[in-house]
């Protein structure tokens, strides 16, 4: 996919090979290679993100691995982002930067982590002994120190340090993506749209890839439930860069959270040309475009988006995002009583390998689903076992503290319902449901536990828990009026109720 027209576009060179100049896409005029390196220097001082190297490509390269992962796309004929990576570390082994890039796009955008990656845990060990043996300007070792907190496991106190380059340095995108990215993993809605608010001022339209900024807040905004706010600064943003599919992912939570399918059913089909081609992000956005169809109890509908476009985009890519869309897909149509082939075990196979990762909570649970939905009681048993374990030991890794009191309960919630202890999984469910929002994800993928929660509750044998059922319904009716699955599971309940 394009980067768009007002994206940077990093090339390694122009077709009259003539460079590029990071962060204006104009072509750099021929001349001698001092000349271009010390113009290439002067860039990113005059931006106020002064890299310290001495390679005039590492710079470029750095740059394009920087604009793909604020776009959400591998440009391919960049290399995507891995080839920029590659060439970027033989460009200049020693760039302390391009570690903090490389290793960073490692951790906090593949889910990677030291613990099970012995080639990673080398080469964060590599990035910080360069960093002590280089003079690097503060923001530079801030970034060392904020990645090596988030490989600790110390996600909170990584985004408290990539917040200090902001306060000094609000244009420093590597910072604001990694902390976008991790307050989604911590659930910090509020710090997530914040963080963007007090950029957001000096992110103007001169400034390459604001446009997408313009994206990263109104998706803090719509998770914060300022709809109407966040859908204009989203539609700015497309209004720049109509390829843009984040800024269409905000409109997509937007008509989810609204329940106003029709219209969220009409935005995705008439945007489709435009964010398909999106690798990372198209086989999310089809996500939210099956969701609607489940919404209105047009399975089948939401079958043929999931056979056509999510699994195969799954299947492709592996990606942790796509691998979670996947099952929680599946499990949503599982809980409406659809009959789902053998597709759970096509997922399972994705989903097997990472059974005693545990890097993410929320990961975890959604692995959980496949090995439920699949009926593989081996591996959901080890999943459970392995996570126990790790739970046991003292540990400064912030996803892992919370495994006692929020994973193994949710998960556990989980197999009850899988296993038709419906009660058993209420009285596991209903105390955490307002602390699931710390395993992070959004509010439209942590809806599946809600509907778990419901579900349960309406299958319960305990006349207090069916009582509870419709109370939640009510709950969720106030929120999401008019939401044609609310309706009718508040028809599946007056219909129990009288057979009661």
């Amino acid at each position: 996919m394009p980067l768009g027209d007002s994206a940077v576009r990093a090339r390694a060179a122009d077709p009259q090979g003539g460079w590029l100049e990071t962060g204006t896409g104009r072509p750099r005029a021929p001349g001698a290679a001092g000349e271009q390196l010390q113009e290439q220097q002067e860039a990113w001082r005059d931006a106020g993100l002064v890299l310290s190297t001495t390679s005039n490509e590492a710079c470029k390269l750095f740059d394009a691995a920087l604009t793909q992962y604020a776009t959400w796309t591998n440009d391919e004929s960049l290399g995507g982002i891995e080839g920029c990576l590659s060439k970027l570390k033989a460009a200049d082994p020693n760039f302390t930067m391009g570690h903090v890039i490389a290793n960073g796009l490692e951790l906090v955008g593949t889910g990677s982590s030291v613990r099970l990656d012995k080639e990673l845990d080398r080469a964060m060990r590599t990035m910080v002994a360069l960093s002590e043996s280089q003079p690097l300007t503060e923001r530079e070792k801030l970034h060392v120190s904020a990645l090596d907190m988030f490989a600790r496991g110390q996600l909170p106190e990584a985004c408290d340090l990539w917040e200090q380059i902001l306060q000094r340095h609000p244009t420093d995108l590597l910072a604001l993506k990694f902390s976008h990215d991790t307050y989604f993993y911590l659930g910090y809605q509020v710090q997530m749209r914040d963080s963007v608010a007090r950029v957001y001022p000096f992110w103007t339209p001169d400034v390459p890839l604001s446009s997408y900024v313009k994206g990263y807040y109104s998706f803090g905004l719509v998770e914060t439930n300022f709809f109407d706010r966040a859908e204009e600064v989203a539609r700015e943003a497309l209004a720049v860069n109509q390829t843009d599919a984040w800024s269409v992912h905000t409109i997509a939570h937007v008509n989810e959270m609204k329940a106003d399918v029709k219209k969220g059913l009409e935005f995705m089909k008439e945007t489709e040309t435009n964010w398909k081609n999106s690798d990372m992000l198209a086989c999310h956005n089809y996500w939210h475009w099956a969701l609607y169809f489940i919404e209105k109890g047009e399975y089948e509908a939401a079958l043929t988006i999931y056979d056509n476009h999510i699994a195969p985009r799954c299947l492709a890519s592996g990606s942790m995002l796509d691998v979670v869309d996947n099952c929680s897909m599946l499990y949503r149509l599982h809980l409406e009583g659809v009959k789902l082939g053998d597709r759970w075990k096509d997922v399972l196979a994705l989903t097997k390998k990472h059974t005693k990762d545990h890097i993410l909570l929320f990961n975890d649970v959604h692995f959980l689903m496949s090995s439920l939905g699949a009926k593989d009681h081996t591996t959901t048993q080890e999943l459970l076992t392995t996570l126990q374990e790790l739970a046991k030991a003292p540990c400064e890794d912030h996803q892992l503290s919370l495994a006692p009191s929020l994973g193994l309960p949710l998960c556990q919630a989980f197999v009850e319902f899988e296993n038709g202890n419906c009660d058993k999984a209420v009285d596991l469910l209903y105390p955490i449901r307002y602390q699931l929002i710390q395993l992070g994800g959004s509010n439209a993928q942590r809806d599946v536990f809600s509907q778990l929660l419901i579900h349960a509750a309406l299958n319960s044998k305990s006349q207090a828990k069916r009582n509870l059922a419709r109370c939640l319904l009510r709950e969720r009716d106030g929120v999401r009026p008019n939401s044609p699955m609310t309706e009718r599971l508040i028809r599946k309940a007056a219909a129990i109720h009288s057979m009661a």
